[in-house]
């Protein structure tokens, strides 16, 4: 069997099919997809369109599906901003987001089923392998996640202790390939909005039969000006924001893979 697992695809339409189509090459059978699917991006519904046609796709739930659905954001909190007054415009960009993909999603009947998707996904490999997909942790869909440089402690405390011999997550957007406490802790990076220095999309292709299981990460080129293009003809109040992942903008970690 072979499965692709992605993460992070934050409503972008022209990485996906880039990783889609990467999949369909390398002999992809079915599909996880580890959450945060459509803010922070500019086609939520084309993004959700594509996911659900996937041969054999799961989805989970990340943080950023969760604000989308129950209203909940990010910082900073409205107590910030009495702090820290200079804070008010990001306040307001990012209640404009996420709201503005919640109306999208409400108007093309996509809501209920964001609301829907499980925490995590659990499956056993031909050879007794438990794999377990989650977005940040087994504990948490925010906060700290699975990273290259992740002490091994705090990186055993996410991933251990929750019957599983490979944990896959994504959220921060690092892949990362490490074993802890005698489980494989894997980060399937971003499908899109990258954190570090390799624009490309990522992903991973879990290749497993009886006699094992092998991992292969995965980068997938895909046209930037083409996304940014689609970011100025959306009308999305944050446009400026997320075309700044796009030009590399926020990249500030070292491509450990």
């Amino acid at each position: 069997m072979r499965v692709g697992v992605m993460a992070d695809v934050h409503g972008n339409r022209v990485a996906l099919e880039a990783v889609v189509e990467d999949g369909r090459r390398v002999g992809v059978e079915e599909w996880w997809v580890l959450g945060d699917l459509v803010a922070i991006g500019v086609e939520p519904v084309a993004t959700l369109e594509l996911l659900t046609s996937l041969p054999r796709v799961a989805c989970i739930s990340g943080n950023t599906d969760r604000y989308v659905v129950t209203g909940a954001r990010p910082r900073p909190a409205p107590e910030d901003v009495v702090a820290d007054p200079s804070l008010l415009p990001v306040l307001i960009e990012v209640e404009a987001s996420f709201s503005w993909t919640q109306g999208f999603l409400a108007g093309h009947g996509w809501l209920d089923w964001l609301a829907g998707l499980p925490a995590d996904l659990r499956m056993r490999l031909p050879e007794g392998t438990r794999l377990l997909g989650v977005h940040a942790s087994a504990d948490a869909d925010d906060g700290r996640g699975i990273t290259p440089r992740l002490p091994d402690p705090d990186l055993a405390s996410l991933v251990t202790g929750h019957s599983a011999d490979v944990v896959c997550g994504g959220h921060t957007h690092q892949p990362t390939d490490r074993r802890v406490g005698g489980v494989h802790a894997l980060n399937v990076g971003s499908v899109s909005n990258p954190l570090t220095t390799d624009l490309r999309a990522s992903y991973i292709v879990i290749d497993a039969d009886e006699t094992g299981y092998t991992v292969d990460h995965r980068r997938v080129a895909y046209d930037h000006d083409e996304v940014l293009a689609r970011i100025d003809r959306s009308g999305h109040p944050a446009s400026s924001y997320i075309g700044g992942f796009q030009r590399g903008e926020f990249a500030r970690y070292p491509a450990a893979l």
